[in-house]
């Protein structure tokens, strides 16, 4: 079984639901350690005026888990859904995908970062890209070590025997680990992306995937590896 896992994230890129994409289960890992102005509470859109950041206010508090983020003032989900339509109100598929965002922004006040980003994320994922797999989160097993081992862990309580890792985790990840536990480790490589048409040049990958979404509607699995798994 080949298995993921990842924190969640706002509004993630098209890397993101790659890896989803390419697996059998996906773990949320959220009872982590929340760090500031990091991925799990902003992204990137393209704006008139260039690349633009879209930011969940959370509060200062740097001694919580992801899991534990409380999102006390919901006043920030209408600016988002503004400054959306500001950006792609003229991009030829945002009519298409409006309803379904529409929803998530304005037809619900969110409390919790962790839940808001895994409801995201599986919405996506199931209704949007189609993907078809199991997702799970780490808070359902209880792990007890930390780091590499916890993954390890976690891994190893799932039955997984391939694990599939963004490249960042090349840095601080001991394949030996996962060899004394018979797991197979693969690394993500997002180098094969092709451009797609975009509003605001010059051409961005790092940006929310509702960038893509807007900007080739349906067409989104020509620019994505999707059919990789």
């Amino acid at each position: 079984m080949r298995v993921a896992i990842l924190q969640s994230n706002y509004i993630p890129w098209k890397g993101y639901f790659d890896i989803i994409a390419q697996v059998d289960q996906f773990i949320f890992h959220d009872d982590l350690q929340y760090t500031k102005n990091d991925w799990r509470n902003r992204n990137k859109i393209k704006s008139h005026s260039g690349v633009a950041w879209l930011t969940v206010p959370c509060g200062t508090d740097e001694k919580r888990l992801i899991c534990d983020v409380a999102l006390v003032d919901s006043s920030w989900q209408k600016k988002h859904w503004d400054s959306l339509y500001r950006s792609y109100a003229k991009s030829p598929y945002f009519s298409y995908y409006r309803d379904f965002f529409e929803e998530i922004y304005l037809d619900n006040k969110w409390h919790n970062l962790s839940d808001m980003n895994q409801h995201i994320i599986k919405k996506i994922s199931k209704e949007v890209l189609g993907i078809n797999v199991i997702f799970e989160d780490s808070r359902n097993y209880h792990l007890k070590h930390k780091k590499g081992a916890r993954v390890v862990e976690l891994l190893r309580k799932v039955g997984a025997t391939e694990y599939l890792s963004g490249p960042a985790a090349k840095n601080y990840l001991d394949t030996n680990e996962f060899t004394a536990s018979d797991i197979k480790i693969e690394w993500m490589n997002y180098d094969r992306y092709p451009e797609y048409p975009q509003l605001f040049p010059p051409f961005c990958h790092h940006v929310t995937i509702l960038d893509l979404l807007f900007n080739v509607g349906c067409d989104f699995k020509h620019y994505m590896m999707l059919n990789n798994k």
